[in-house]
């Protein structure tokens, strides 16, 4: 493969964070409402999806926070 023929692909660290922003809200939506049913049904289940979620949506804020920094 040539030069010519390589694709350029641009990297936009602001709109990947933006995207990832829109999936942090995503999770801590899906979080509360773990939360909720946990709460309501004592649902042991729940709070542990609650707790796993949450600790993905502190994964994607981290990573939001790192791209906003670049």
């Amino acid at each position: 493969m040539n030069e010519a023929e390589l694709v350029q692909v641009s990297f936009d660290p602001k709109a990947l964070s933006e995207r990832l922003a829109a999936i942090a809200e995503e999770l801590a939506d899906g979080a509360i409402e773990r939360l909720k049913v946990a709460v309501e049904n004592g649902d042991e289940l729940a709070s542990a999806q609650e707790r796993a979620i949450t600790r993905a949506r502190r994964s994607v804020e981290k990573a939001v926070a790192l791209l906003e920094g670049l």
